[in-house]
């Protein structure tokens, strides 16, 4: 269920994401009496990244007293919204009309002005009727007419979407979670998109304006721009060194090595297509594939470099830039890489499809070949275990809605505004914005009071950080990095458990509570399975947190598939399952089947907590007292180990408040 508004028109100025940040951040005003007044709102407002900057705590104080007679007076979240467009609009003004001036607005009222890209949509179709033509499931879709809407009335019910992005990263999603009959009901068609919205963002697309009811209406652009970047993982997943080795071949050194591999893919690929046009004589640098691709001058080099025998230059003699892209299109189809674009789009300069175009080149003709000696210094710099966790952080953040997208957290944090990004989203106010240095940021000391703000957040939130100073996240020191994001990360889910007042009555919410919440529902639900910690190693079975899930929801998890999880291969099933399940039901997780398989404690608590919120957030009235009750009574005397491993991400956690130390 979304945020609810009673006045439709308030309600379509925002999406639901937005409104259920907005309900975040409202809730967060609240005094100890459970209510906010109109004074609140002066110094709750200035909290808010939209105006730290532009509006003191006078003016907003001077506005509402335009309104209200009372600053007394209390007020309900729809008068919260209201005065929040006011006082966008106020801004806007004050800016002269930025265009950063009310990016929630901007986001919320110009849907109607949104176009899609047909040529976009004819390569996607293309690309979706050509991938999934043997697929038994996807042939009473296909083939898609690429002249029609038909691409955005088949997504309705999420069965397309959820195997686009299975095949962008196979194994994202347990298909037998999937509800494939032909006619859904609005329950099972609702499942289907939780599924494939928390998989998206659980394989890095940006879905932070996108919601259900989005998918239910099929709207043409947030379909088109969620199909995209799905697309496009899937055509860079190759762009990594452990999938593709002979890119060490683009560098020189070890440092050289350690940046490529910190790079986003498409940079890679940038970087690749320049290594073979210095090869092949050209002078020019391409950094984008938008305007430096329109005369096709780099397209032609390219495919002659790669290939010889069947691509020459004389595409170039042509002079009609029109004429020259469809010449240029003729020689790729030579290689089989006639795909994607067509002659005006490389004219026009489309962005996206010159990207997948490229792409195909790459996956056709590497030009690459394996050197032994930098092949040995890749393997040195690889730790499966920390980018899986870097991974899931760095998903977790971009998940947030944060204005920076992440590509690989130990190099994005290490300016501090990312960081200060997350930590306004996770605790909406408790930045100080005036103190931040904007990107790009030339002095490195400059970083360092950014990150030195997150040292004093991360204090004031009691996370543990003995001897960890701001320059050692500017210097790049990953375990000290990845131990910050786990803290981050947990402090996220338990506040937004401590934001269910009625279950927890504004107390803090313990990793102990968390344990004895999901022990006491199995056990509830006449189950016997029990977790002793989180680190309990009969987890890497999963009956576990099947018996938890089919506690909280009966009907989501379907026990004739589900292993004994006896052997390896076993485990693997259930995990997966287990995991494509909770999304299904609701869950935001970041976690791998290897995570449950091998019980990393980290990720087994996110996976706990996320199905705790989840059961909380969906109580029906007469529970409420009942699980109250249950989060009242006896949790602080639950047994709990520690929440560490011995990865290079081992995080020395902080005591929560009122209960045993985390570190015993």
């Amino acid at each position: 269920m979304g945020v609810l508004v009673s006045d439709p028109w308030l309600q379509s100025q925002f999406t639901q994401v937005q409104l259920r940040d907005l309900k975040s951040r409202f809730i967060h005003m609240k005094t100890d009496t459970g209510t906010v007044r109109v004074a609140d709102l002066a110094s709750g407002m200035t909290k808010l990244k939209a105006f730290q900057e532009l509006l003191t705590e006078k003016e907003v104080k001077a506005i509402l007293e335009e309104y209200y007679a009372d600053m007394e007076e209390e007020i309900d979240f729809e008068a919260f919204l209201r005065m929040y467009l006011n006082l966008q609009s106020r801004t806007s003004t004050k800016k002269g009309g930025s265009r950063n001036s009310s990016s929630f607005l901007n986001a919320a009222t110009t849907t109607l002005l949104h176009t899609i890209s047909e040529s976009e949509k004819k390569a996607y179709v293309a690309h979706i009727n050509s991938c999934f033509e043997d697929d038994p499931i996807m042939k009473r879709y296909l083939p898609i007419d690429p002249s029609t809407n038909d691409l955005f009335e088949i997504a309705k019910d999420g069965v397309l979407l959820c195997k686009l992005i299975n095949l962008a990263v196979p194994g994202t999603i347990d298909e037998r979670t999937i509800n494939t009959k032909k006619n859904l009901n609005p329950w099972e068609r609702n499942e289907n998109h939780n599924l494939c919205l928390n998989s998206a963002k659980a394989i890095g697309c940006t879905v932070v304006n996108i919601g259900t009811q989005d998918l239910v209406e099929g709207r043409p652009h947030l379909l088109l721009g969620l199909i995209s970047q799905i697309i496009k993982i899937q055509l860079l997943a190759d762009l990594d060194l452990k999938k593709t080795p002979e890119l060490v071949e683009l560098v020189d050194d070890s440092k050289e090595m350690e940046e490529l591999m910190s790079l986003a893919p498409e940079k890679v690929l940038l970087r690749w297509m320049n290594f073979h046009l210095r090869k092949g004589g050209f002078k020019k640098v391409v950094s984008n594939f938008s305007s430096d691709l329109k005369d096709g001058e780099a397209y032609a080099v390219l495919l002659n470099t790669l290939a010889p025998e069947c691509c020459n230059l004389s595409p170039l003699e042509s002079k009609d830039l029109m004429e020259r892209a469809k010449l240029i299109l003729l020689q790729a189809e030579k290689i089989n890489c006639k795909r994607y674009l067509t002659p005006k789009d490389i004219v026009e300069g489309s962005t996206n499809l010159n990207l997948a175009f490229v792409a195909h080149i790459f996956h056709q003709r590497k030009g690459l070949s394996l050197d032994s000696s930098k092949a040995s210094i890749a393997e040195t710099m690889k730790d499966d275990e920390v980018s899986r966790e870097e991974r899931a952080f760095r998903f977790w953040m971009n998940s947030l809605g944060t204005d920076t997208y992440i590509n690989n957290s130990f190099e994005d944090v290490r300016n501090g505004w990312v960081l200060l990004e997350v930590l306004d989203k996770v605790v909406p106010g408790i930045v100080n914005w005036k103190l931040a240095n904007k990107p790009p940021i030339k002095m490195p000391f400059k970083k360092v009071e950014n990150c030195n703000q997150v040292i004093r957040i991360g204090k004031q939130l009691k996370f543990s950080l003995v001897n960890v100073a701001g320059n050692d996240f500017v210097q790049g020191n990953k375990k000290l990095i990845l131990a910050f994001l786990w803290q981050l990360m947990r402090q996220n889910i338990l506040q937004l458990l401590k934001n269910l007042r009625h279950h927890s009555n504004g107390k803090e919410i313990t990793d102990a509570d968390i344990l004895h919440w999901a022990n006491e529902k199995v056990k509830s639900s006449g189950r016997t399975s029990h977790m002793g910690s989180f680190k309990d190693k009969s987890l890497t079975n999963g009956i576990f947190f099947l018996e938890l899930l089919t506690a909280v929801e009966p009907r989501v998890v379907s026990w004739n598939v589900v292993t004994k999880g006896e052997t390896e291969e076993e485990k693997k099933l259930n995990a997966t399952y287990i995991i494509s399940v909770a999304r299904k039901m609701g869950c935001s997780i970041f976690l791998l089947p290897e995570d449950i398989v091998e019980v990393n404690p980290k990720m087994i608590l996110t996976l706990t907590a996320s199905i705790m919120l989840w059961s909380l957030s969906n109580q029906t009235g007469e529970d409420t007292s009942t699980m109250s009750s249950e989060l009242e009574n006896g949790l602080a005397s639950a047994s709990i180990s520690s929440v560490d491993n011995d990865s290079a991400s081992q995080a020395s956690l902080p005591p929560d408040n009122g209960s045993q130390s985390q570190s015993e």
